[in-house]
């Protein structure tokens, strides 16, 4: 029965341009799945991957053997670590950053968050403050070269603990390692969806990928497993 439905959303999904375009503006959780997605969140986890464009030049590609420049998407989500449940999910081009996409991700939410982790990619100054402004105690490792921010900042833990070769160890302590719950669900959305998209009107893409999220969150609400990739 599930199997069934699921096979007809994304059937849908892949041959309805009008429809996906339509499932843009729907919220992230359209199944009335309303526990997963009410009251505070203890703790948020970002993940951002890219998804191929498979078209009519990635054909051309494996027929004639041309060179052709391959066409990505990102999907970013923002997962609660506690129910794995998708909170946000944005779709951009593969020239977007991944932390120019976290405000977008993270405004539209009206929930309380307590604690949001991030990858170094998400260790800049706007990141940051946008967190603070929302609350949250950001468990984002500083890159490799950081350097300390003003006295007092939050962000100059992690960077001392870089600096004395104790990261992991900070990681550990503040929960950063949580964040594999957000790789976890991208690892769940690949093999649900696939790592290819199939459609190439860019609004068409991006309602294929909301679908796909969609499904997720449907099968987190009906109890299904967590599948953890193997390492």
């Amino acid at each position: 029965m599930i199997e069934g439905a699921l096979a007809d959303l994304l059937a849908a999904t892949r041959c309805s341009e009008r429809w996906v375009s339509h499932l843009i503006d729907e919220p992230i959780s359209p199944f009335g799945i309303t526990a997963l997605f009410q009251g505070p969140v203890a703790h948020l986890v970002i993940d951002a991957t890219g998804l191929k464009v498979y078209g009519e030049g990635e054909w051309k590609i494996r027929k004639h053997g041309k060179e052709k420049r391959r066409v990505w998407r990102k999907l970013h989500l923002a997962v609660d670590a506690t129910t794995h449940a998708v909170i946000a999910a944005e779709v951009s081009l593969e020239t977007v950053a991944d932390n120019e996409v976290l405000p977008t991700l993270l405004n539209p939410l009206r929930r309380k968050i307590k604690q949001v982790s991030a990858d170094g990619a998400y260790d800049t100054k706007a990141c940051h403050a946008l967190l603070k402004k929302k609350g949250a105690k950001a468990t984002i490792p500083p890159r490799k070269n950081a350097a300390l921010w003003e006295e007092g900042h939050p962000r100059n833990e992690a960077v001392t603990a870089l600096k004395a070769d104790e990261l992991e160890q900070w990681k550990k302590d503040s929960g950063y390692h949580q964040r594999s719950i957000a790789e976890t669900a991208m690892y769940r959305f690949k093999q649900l969806i696939g790592p290819k998209l199939s459609l190439r009107n860019y609004n068409a893409q991006v309602g294929e990928i909301l679908a796909g999220v969609k499904v997720m969150n449907k099968l987190i609400g009906l109890g299904m497993p967590v599948r953890q990739p193997v390492n």
